[in-house]
Order: structure tokens, then sequence, then C-alpha cells
């Protein structure tokens, strides 16, 4: 009889850890997508630095600064208790709470882990109108009208997270083979990059007599390949640009705690995470302005599709 009843409590106990992790997969993939998406359309803004054909061996430095218009609708989410396994909504049937791009409102869930209450705040998001991050820039033009470019930004601390970019790309210059059109200033370039974009957000901090969850921090790693056809029309210093831009991503989530080992709970939960690892296709236009002065020139960026994203650049050029 004592052994029936010791193995139905560790059923039970199995059974609420699968509604609670059942919970937690849920919970994620509404809170951490609007980020990672967005961090897609911040990592494929103003790749091409001019449209033209350049002097092979030219070198160009650039400092950029990069702002994400945060849209309303990927602030917040809706939760309801029927939605839940094993949390419900303390004093509320349903809730409206932030994603990670959302305000800093929380309500508590509420559990009951083998007779023990786990209650916690659900997690904030970074609070802000717009995410603004600088990175470096450079070019090697090589010859027959290929142009190597390169980017890179330190870890930018956000509200309730950080975000981090990197990556590389190669143009090619079609207008070359035209004559026509070289003599009317109007140029036509491709480019295929490549960007890997890590983003991370304080997530879920619960204790329990079993020890901490171990949800802390959610990490988001984002590689994208992207390939963008551009014209342009150079008018005195000027050289107006516009591209199309389409790319491909794969997406990969992680939680971890502040400890070293990550704890079981944080184990089974990173075994439920690729549930939401899809490949994802994002189509986007994009505007350019340069403005040329001597060896330096002002790069204005914006694009556009489901986001929207400016981007403001320096460079100085070697030739």
């Amino acid at each position: 009889m004592l052994g029936f009843l010791k193995l139905k409590a560790q059923s039970t106990l199995s059974q609420e850890i699968g509604y609670l992790l059942s919970d937690a997969l849920f919970y994620s993939e509404k809170y951490i997508i609007p980020a990672t998406d967005g961090a897609v359309y911040q990592a494929s803004s103003a790749w091409m630095s001019t449209v033209k054909k350049r002097e092979k061996w030219t070198v160009e430095a650039g400092i950029y600064g990069n702002v994400f218009f945060v849209p309303n609708s990927d602030r917040t989410f809706q939760i309801n208790n029927s939605d839940l396994q094993f949390f419900e909504i303390e004093n509320a049937s349903s809730a409206t709470v932030p994603t990670a791009l959302g305000n800093k409102d929380q309500v508590y869930l509420t559990g009951d882990l083998n007779g023990e209450q786990i209650r916690f705040k659900t997690p904030q998001g970074i609070n802000q109108e717009t995410v603004v991050y600088p990175y470096l820039q450079v070019g090697l033009v090589l010859p027959y009208g290929f142009e190597i470019m390169g980017k890179y930004s330190t870890r930018t601390k956000l509200k309730k997270g950080d975000y981090q970019v990197y990556g590389l790309g190669l143009k090619h210059n079609f207008s070359q083979y035209f004559s026509s059109l070289e003599a009317k200033k109007i140029n036509l370039a491709a480019m295929v990059m490549y960007s890997n974009e890590d983003i991370s957000f304080d997530f879920i901090d619960a204790e329990t007599s079993f020890g901490n969850l171990g949800f802390n921090r959610f990490t988001g790693i984002v590689n994208t390949y992207h390939l963008q056809l551009s014209a342009s029309k150079e008018i005195n210093h000027f050289e107006i640009m516009g591209s199309f831009i389409t790319n491909v991503s794969d997406f990969k989530y992680e939680v971890g705690g502040s400890t070293s080992e990550p704890t079981p709970y944080a184990i089974a939960i990173n075994n439920l995470l690729p549930q939401l690892e899809k490949t994802k296709f994002n189509y986007m236009g994009e505007l350019s302005v340069n403005y040329f002065i001597s060896k330096f020139y002002i790069k204005g960026t914006f694009s556009f599709g489901k986001f929207a994203n400016a981007n403001l650049g320096f460079n100085y050029v070697i030739n």
C-alpha cells in the first residue's frame, strides 16, 4: 500500500512538472519571438554603403547608430487561465502582459508543485519606445566590382536585456557592364550578407523547495542570410539609393540561471524549446541617402516592412 502511494505521489509530481514546463514553453513563445523577429530587421539595415563601383583596394570605416522603432502591436500579449495547465493568474482569469519589447507591467502567476506554492511575477519588457545601439562597419573594394563588408557591435545593454550583432557581406556592381547607365550616373548592385544576432532578457526568477527553476535568463540566437538588390542615382554630392531586401533566418532559444550549471528544469525546458525554432523569411524595403564631402560621407537609411528601422552613419574613405 505504501509503495502504491509513493508511486502515485511520484506520478503526480511528474505530471505537475510536465504541466509547469508546458506553461513555460507557451509563455516563452509569446514573450521572446517579437524581440527576435525585430532583431532580424535591425541586422538587415544599411549593409550596402554605396551602390556605385569604386576604385579597387579602396578602404572605408564607418561608425553607425541604429534606431529600431518598437511597434505597439508587439509590446503585449494576452494570457488566460484556460491557456495554462499549471499556473493561474492571481486574482484574475485573464491579463495583458508585456513581451520582451513591452513595458514593466507585471502580474503574479501561482501554481502548486508537490503541495508547495510557486508564486512569481511575470517578466518585464525593455520598456523602451526605441532600441538604439552603435556599431562599426568596415569595407574593402576588390577587383572586378566586388566589395567585402563587415559589421560588428559590442554587447549593447538594454533595460532588462542586451543585444549584439556581427556579420559579413559581399557586394557586386552590375551597372559597370552598361556604359549607358554609368554615363547617367545610375548604379545597380547586389549584395549577399550573413549576420548573427544575439539577444538576451531577464526572464522568470522563481524559488522552490527544489531550488531555483533556473529560467532567470532567456537568450535568442538568430542566424540570418540576406540578399539585397539596390539601385541609385548620383546627383552632385548626393547618392539616392533604393533597395529590396529578402532574408531567411534560423532561430535558437535557450534559458539559463544564475548558477554555473543548468537546473533540471532549465535542461527540460531547453529540450522543449526547439519546438519554437522555426525558419522564417522576411521582405523589406530600404531608402538611403549618401552625402559625400571629400574623403568623408554621411549615410542616412530608413528600412520598412513588418517593422521600421533607421540608421545614421559617418564614414571615412581611403583610396
